[in-house]
């Protein structure tokens, strides 16, 4: 018998660059992680446990083309330097969008958002977001540092602009924040029942989706670095996600799970499956 390497693909992902038309890269960074650390360890424990799920979605009743995605691995990424790190995930998406193929971003901590956005506004100058969150992540700064996972939707509002950020779920910040979110973004607060008048709204435009898990309930999803109680339940992030994959999605990504926090695995699990179903809802 002749071993081979063994090379960690997410489950049904093992197309080539150039036959793709979706690339997943990983983003294992949590520098500026505020409170629990862990964050980089998702997109490896989500590719590793991805097999125990299956490239077929009763939801959808569509398998996974498994000839649509490639999976390019986790980028090499300076650990404390977050504006280096932002540059790297910044070329990898441009190299990806240069070859027009959908950037899909794992993280890591939220900031890491902010490197795959950048590449994606620049191609794309009218583009609008789509953001599940338990937080605002509208500060100016925390701390005295402008790049941080608290601060990455202010910093996407410098290059969008008034009235282009759609937010869901949203249920702490600071109050300063959610006036500057009042003024200058569409915030739903608590839940995403308004997510069929946003897709309205965003038909044919170039969307950005950006997931942080814990939007979700800590009880759906302990393994998350700042539980925030009151979140949506899986179906209802699930439904929703489904909804705006339908749009003209021109780059996202799926941060903040922390699998150091759920020895059972369950949040990993979880994560899992909100890829999946967005990879098969996002082959047209």
């Amino acid at each position: 018998m002749r071993l081979s390497k063994n090379v960690s693909t997410f489950i049904g992902c093992a197309a080539d660059f150039e036959d793709a038309k979706i690339v997943l890269i990983g983003a294992p960074f949590d520098s500026t992680t505020s409170y629990r650390p862990g964050t980089r360890f998702a997109s490896s424990a989500i590719r590793k446990e991805s097999f125990g799920i299956e490239i077929y979605s009763p939801y959808l009743d569509k398998e996974l083309d498994t000839s649509a995605v490639c999976d390019a691995g986790d980028l090499e990424l300076p650990f404390g330097n977050p504006s280096r790190a932002l540059d790297v995930i910044e070329e990898a998406a441009s190299e990806i969008l240069s070859a027009d193929k959908l950037p899909f971003l794992i993280g890591g901590e939220h900031l890491v958002t902010l490197g795959i956005f950048r590449a994606v506004f620049n191609k794309y100058p009218d583009v609008h977001i789509v953001h599940f969150d338990a937080h605002t992540d509208l500060r100016d700064d925390y701390m005295g540092e402008k790049l941080s996972h608290a601060t990455v939707i202010r910093r996407c509002h410098d290059l969008v602009g008034d009235h282009k950020i759609f937010q869901f779920g949203i249920r702490s910040g600071e109050k300063a924040e959610f006036e500057f979110a009042k003024a200058h973004l569409i915030q739903e607060k608590f839940t995403a029942d308004t997510i069929a008048e946003a897709i309205a709204q965003l038909k044919g435009k170039p969307v950005y989706l950006t997931v942080d898990l814990d939007v979700l309930d800590p009880s759906q999803l302990p393994g998350t670095g700042t539980p925030e109680a009151g979140g949506l339940n899986f179906e209802t992030l699930r439904s929703a996600l489904m909804k705006v994959a339908g749009l003209n999605i021109v780059g996202l990504d799926v941060n903040e799970l922390n699998p150091m926090l759920d020895p059972t695995g369950a949040s990993t699990a979880l994560a899992c499956k909100l890829v999946r179903e967005l990879l098969i809802a996002l082959q047209k």
